[in-house]
């Protein structure tokens, strides 16, 4: 590669990197400023949305995504919000292709999208992961507000905060935008677009040429799309499914453990004391005794965090007898020697439970909700079991735990995935789909008409100058080849093509010559009707006349062929031919036999090939130009549009020619004269769209006669 060429590379990469780099800063100061001056705001979204306005897709994706993952050093939590930066960016750019910021009214319309991904998007994923409460977040005193009204819950609250708030946020974040974009200029603005050429760039019609697709269903771009996109779903749902299980595996086994060695630690606790169970059964709570025991308890859940409930129970026939059951915050606990009717999870353990044996954690979902539960024995000093200590551990906040796990993985995968994707896309767009449109182009408009167009059409090929090191390029320079190979052997063959045309023409000459010379009173009468042919045939097509068959092929071949039209003349003997004086029945059958011995000749060398081209017409001309339109010609009486359109302008032509010739039998017509027959011939003799055809270029037919003057004869 050129130094030329790897400087402009570098270039493609550079200004938007740097650009990128100045949108991070944007966001993370503009953020830094809204935090130290205590506005409730975030604006750390007005970087991305430049990146986003002015560079695209990837440029906006990347911005948004690095500035999650540079304030990760603050806040680690952050990171799982890339994914709403990443959103924001692509919403951002997709209305800046549609022309929504160019004008003030129509970049407000923006905000609520924006409000949407950001506020409600973000409050939710907050949720997922943590739960609603009213912490001391920006919008925790919005929040406190709407509670005290009472007509929202905590989620709402929260969430309707969230959204209020991220609407003025992102209000402030299009203004922004819409400023900057008015003031940025253009060179600026070009900067922060992220091009991967490895062509020449396309211009705007290309690229929009590049995106039409008449005959496909799904474009190259959209189908790579979707297949990375299905992949990199396919590998987040497995390593998720896997994280998962490995996640609620390790948190069982952890919680099992928890409450266990909790329910093991009241036992321990309670031990001492277990001679006097029967006591603190019939203890006052107020009791000192009994307080100190249940504060030396409810310092062990001080520690267990996991742990919901910690009680302890003597377990007989009657059911649950309570020595100890703490207070929670939502739920106060039994009062001593009360009793507690079993749960029906708890019946198949019955038997151990009243024979003093450990069983292992067990799940209920009873009258205390869904909770893992440890029972553990306390022996007294004789070794009986006297009672059993119980540790509680909520499922639902197992549960919760789990979503949370799950929604962060989630939320990380998300933002990354839309990053990938971005990054998939235009490297699949600058590598491969441009590229392969730029050759589809190429093929497109190349033609072959003329030997210029055919040299432009190798020049704009060469100029695509594709160089992505890949198949691909071998495929551009593969083409490149083959098209010049073949813009070279049309030449030679339009040269071939050339001479044999001259060749074919020459043949028809020397044949109407060959007539000529037999016939004395011929002289120029094959070229004069030729040119009358031609003439007549243009006409008619100016006019839009018999138009689906007056195709300039048609008119050449026929045109070139029409000198054959007396070929048959050349079987007719001479003395009949240049008889001086008009012939009788029996010689004038002779002499009307050339329709049909034409027709012969020129059949059998259409055997001979395989493309009849002109011949079809030389024998129509052959054997049809003396038929009439009425039906009385000959030599198989056809009328009207039966006789064929080549053989009835050829009746014209020819006996307009014979009138105005100076013959043996008479002499030549003047043209007013010749004219009016042709005219009185129009509906017997002649077609009358022909003779109309004839009569309105009267000037070009006086032309060609005067031009093919001569003292000859013709019988016919």
């Amino acid at each position: 590669m050129s130094e030329k060429g790897r400087n402009y590379k570098f270039s493609q990469i550079l200004k938007p990197v740097l650009g990128m780099l100045v949108a991070v800063i944007i966001n993370l100061l503009a953020n830094k400023i809204a935090v130290s001056t205590g506005l409730p705001l975030y604006l750390d979204s007005i970087g991305t949305l430049l990146a986003a306005a002015m560079g695209g897709y990837l440029p906006g994706i990347l911005v948004g995504y690095v500035t999650n993952v540079v304030t990760m050093v603050n806040n680690m939590e952050n990171v799982y919000y890339a994914s709403i930066g990443a959103l924001i960016a692509v919403a951002c750019t997709f209305f800046a292709k549609k022309g929504f910021f160019n004008k003030l009214w129509k970049s407000i319309l923006t905000v609520p999208c924006f409000a949407v991904i950001g506020g409600i998007g973000g409050s939710i994923l907050t949720y997922l992961m943590y739960g609603f409460g009213v912490g001391e977040g920006i919008s925790a005193p919005f929040t406190r507000r709407l509670l005290e009204q009472g007509v929202f819950d905590v989620f709402t609250a929260q969430l309707t905060s969230d959204f209020v708030i991220d609407l003025v946020d992102k209000a402030i974040c299009v203004f922004v935008l819409y400023s900057a974009l008015k003031i940025i200029p253009d060179k600026i603005k070009k900067s922060f677009s992220l091009t991967g050429w490895q062509q020449r760039p396309f211009t705007k019609e290309e690229i929009g040429m590049s995106k039409r697709s008449v005959n496909r269903r799904f474009s190259l771009e959209t189908k790579i799309t979707c297949i990375v996109a299905f992949i990199m779903l396919l590998i987040a749902f497995v390593t998720t499914t896997i994280c998962y299980l490995l996640y609620h595996s390790f948190a069982m086994d952890r919680y099992y453990e928890s409450v266990r060695s909790t329910a093991e630690l009241v036992a321990a606790t309670v031990k001492p004391e277990a001679d006097r169970i029967e006591e603190f059964m019939e203890m006052s709570e107020d009791d000192p005794e009994y307080i100190a025991m249940e504060d030396r308890l409810d310092s062990i859940r001080t520690y267990a965090t996991d742990v919901k409930y910690i009680y302890v129970y003597k377990i007989d026939y009657e059911g649950c007898h309570v020595v100890f059951d703490l207070d929670t915050e939502d739920t106060a606990g039994s009062s001593p020697g009360e009793v507690i009717p079993f749960d029906i999870s708890f019946r198949g353990y019955m038997a151990d439970l009243l024979s003093g044996n450990r069983i292992d954690p067990i799940i209920t979902d009873e009258t205390y909700g869904w909770l893992l539960t440890a029972y553990e024995p306390v022996f007294n000093s004789k070794g009986k079991c006297v009672c059993y200590a119980a540790a509680d551990i909520s499922v639902t906040d197992i549960r919760i735990n789990e979503i949370s796990f799950v929604t962060k993985a989630v939320a990380l995968f998300a933002g990354f995935f839309i990053l990938i994707l971005a990054i998939c896309m235009w490297l699949a767009r600058y590598h491969l789909v441009y590229p392969i449109n730029a050759m589809s182009i190429a093929a497109e408009e190349f033609t072959f008409k003329s030997k210029d167009e055919r040299t432009d059409s190798l020049i704009r090929l060469n100029g695509m100058a594709i160089k992505t090191g890949d198949e691909i390029e071998h495929l551009y320079d593969t083409m490149r080849t083959t098209m010049a190979e073949t813009v070279e052997q049309m030449e030679h063959i339009k040269e071939k093509g050339d001479q044999i045309s001259k060749m074919q023409n020459g043949l028809i000459t020397v044949l109407a010559d060959m007539v000529e010379s037999r016939d004395k009173n011929t002289g120029d009468h094959v070229k004069k009707t030729s040119d009358y042919t031609r003439l007549l045939l243009k006409a008619m097509k100016k006019k839009g006349i018999y138009s689906e068959i007056l195709t300039d092929q048609y008119i050449d071949d026929v045109s070139n062929s029409a000198a054959l039209h007396d070929i048959g003349k050349i079987k007719v003997p001479d003395a009949i031919l240049n008889k001086n004086g008009r012939l009788d029945d029996g010689e004038y059958d002779q002499m009307k036999s050339h329709t049909t011995v034409g027709s012969g000749i020129i059949g059998k060398a259409i055997s001979l090939v395989s493309d009849m081209g002109y011949l079809k017409e030389a024998r129509n001309l052959a054997k049809y130009h003396h038929e009439k339109w009425d039906g009385s010609g000959y030599p198989s009486g056809l009328k009207g549009e039966e006789i064929p359109l080549s053989a009835r302008v050829m009746a014209v032509a020819d006996v307009f020619d014979a009138l105005v010739s100076k013959r043996s039998y008479k002499p030549p017509f003047s043209f007013e004269e010749a004219v009016n027959i042709i005219r009185e011939g129009s509906g017997s003799h002649f077609d009358p769209v022909i003779v109309e055809a004839f009569l309105d270029n009267l000037g070009a037919v006086k032309e060609i006669s005067e031009k093919h003057a001569e003292n000859l004869f013709d019988l016919d």
